[in-house]
C-alpha cells in the first residue's frame, strides 16, 4: 500500500421579523423597497449569473451555460469542496479515492488516476472539475469535452492562498459564490483562532518538526511552499526540511542529520502502527524525537487535502506538537 502513498497525496497534493402591534395590509412604498433590495437572492437570480466563463489552471477559457445540476468530481479535494458549498444533489460522479464527507462514498465512482471517460460521460454532467494533478489525462479529457461537456481543470493549490483561489474558481462554475467566500470567511477566521494561541509560545519552547508522508525506510516528507510549511508556520515550530521545495525523498541518514524535537506522521490510516514502526527503527535511535518519544500520528486528509478541512488539519498538527497550548 505505501508505494501509492505519494499518488494519494497528489490527488488529495490532499470544507437564520420584526414585532409589530399593529396589522397592515400594505407595507408603505420606501419600507417595500428596502425590503426588496434586502431579500435574499432568489433561485432565478442565481441562475441569471450564468452564463459563465473562467480560465482554468490550464490557461483554457471554459464557459458553463446554466447553473449545473449535475457534476462530476474527478479529486477528492473538488469534492469537500463542493459538498462544502451545499452541492450535495449535484455532484453525480466522484474519483475511487473520495472517502469525505460520508456520502460522497456513496456517489458513483469514475476511477483513480485512471479515469472511465465513458462512465463519465454517461453520467451527463453538465460540468467536471478535473485537477492539473493529473496531467496524464488529457486525452481523456479532452474526449469528456468533444462529447460536449465542459471540463474545468483545478489548479494543484500548494498553499492556503490558492486553496482560497479553488474555492473561488469551484463556486463561481456552480453558482456558489456566496457560500465560497463565507467557507474562505470561517477558514480565516480558523487560522486567526490558531495564531493568536501560537504567539504566547516562548522562542525557546519552540519544536523542530519533521513530517513524513510515507515511513521509512524511503521516507517522503513536506519542505517549504507547501501546507505543512505554512501550519508549521502559523503554530510557531520550525520545519527541519524548509530548506526543499514541494513533498521530497528523505533518507534516514539525512534524518538522524536533521534531528527534529518532533516527527508528525501522516500515513498512518494507511499503515498500521505507524508511529511504533518509526520509533523502533534502527537507523533512528538517536534521533531526538525518537529518544523523547515524541513520534505522533496525525490525520492525513485534513492536513495534506486543498479544502476547508486545512483548519482542521493545523490544529491537529498543533496539538501534537504543542498538547500543553492546544489540546482541548
Amino acid at each position: 500500500m505505501k508505494k501509492w502513498l505519494p499518488v494519494l497525496l497528489a490527488a488529495g497534493v490532499l470544507a437564520a421579523c420584526s414585532d409589530s402591534t399593529e396589522e397592515t395590509t400594505e407595507a408603505p412604498a420606501d419600507d417595500q423597497e428596502q425590503e426588496e433590495a434586502t431579500e435574499e437572492p432568489s433561485e432565478e437570480t442565481t441562475e441569471s449569473a450564468f452564463p459563465v466563463t473562467v480560465t482554468d489552471a490550464n490557461g483554457d477559457e471554459v464557459t458553463i451555460e446554466e447553473q449545473p445540476d449535475a457534476i462530476v468530481s474527478m479529486l477528492p479535494s473538488n469534492t469537500e469542496i463542493a459538498y462544502a458549498l451545499g452541492l450535495d444533489e449535484e455532484i453525480v460522479g466522484v474519483s475511487d479515492f473520495d472517502n469525505y464527507p460520508e456520502e460522497a462514498m456513496e456517489v458513483e465512482k469514475i476511477g483513480g488516476m485512471e479515469f472511465n471517460v465513458e462512465k463519465i460521460i454517461a453520467l451527463q454532467p453538465d460540468v467536471v472539475l478535473a485537477h492539473a494533478s493529473n496531467p496524464g489525462g488529457a486525452d481523456g479529457l479532452q474526449q469528456i469535452e468533444d462529447a460536449g461537456v465542459p471540463v474545468v481543470v483545478i489548479e494543484n493549490a500548494m498553499t492556503f492562498d490558492e486553496v482560497y483561489d479553488t474555492i473561488e474558481m469551484i463556486g463561481q462554475v456552480t453558482g456558489t459564490t456566496e457560500e465560497a467566500e463565507q467557507i474562505i470567511t470561517d477558514m480565516q477566521a480558523g487560522f486567526d483562532e490558531i495564531a493568536e494561541k501560537a504567539a504566547d509560545i516562548p522562542e525557546e519552547d519552540r519544536k523542530s518538526v519533521l513530517v513524513d508522508v510515507q515511513g521509512p525506510p524511503e521516507l517522503f516528507v513536506a519542505g517549504n511552499n507547501t501546507f505543512i510549511q505554512e501550519m508549521l508556520d502559523m503554530i510557531n515550530a520550525e520545519n527541519v526540511m524548509a530548506d526543499q521545495e514541494g513533498f521530497v525523498p528523505l533518507t534516514a541518514e539525512e534524518v538522524v542529520t536533521r534531528n527534529p524535537d518532533v516527527a508528525l506522521l501522516t500515513y498512518g490510516y494507511y499503515v498500521e502502527n505507524a508511529a511504533e514502526q518509526w520509533l523502533s527503527y534502527e537507523g533512528f535511535s538517536q534521533v531526538t524525537a525518537v529518544t523523547e518519544e515524541a513520534v505522533f500520528e496525525v490525520p492525513s486528509d485534513p492536513v495534506t487535502r486543498s479544502g476547508p478541512r486545512l483548519v482542521e488539519g493545523t490544529q491537529a498538527l498543533a496539538e501534537a506538537i504543542y498538547p500543553d497550548v492546544f489540546a482541548e
